[in-house]
């Protein structure tokens, strides 16, 4: 996995494990679908996920970092324009 899409699961896991975490989605749904007795334990699994994805996007972003400083990105002015 590249860290770009590393970066892009991270980010949209997140935002969805927090969509469910922190808005009553969850509640709304899942016992229009009759799986009401699966909301005791959703928030242990949720915020362990939220967690995941959080770290999983972080470190897609150091990767993608440090590829770009091994590349030699341009960061400023070169010398011969100084």
């Amino acid at each position: 996995m590249n860290c770009r899409s590393q970066l892009k699961c991270g980010a949209a896991g997140s935002v969805l494990a927090a969509i469910c975490c922190f808005t009553p989605v969850l509640a709304i749904l899942l016992p229009a679908v009759g799986l009401a007795a699966w909301l005791g334990w959703a928030d242990y699994v949720l915020l362990p996920l939220l967690v995941l994805f959080l770290a999983l996007a972080a470190h897609g972003y150091r990767r993608m970092r440090r590829e770009r400083a091994r590349e030699g990105a341009p960061r400023g002015p070169s010398e011969a324009e100084r």
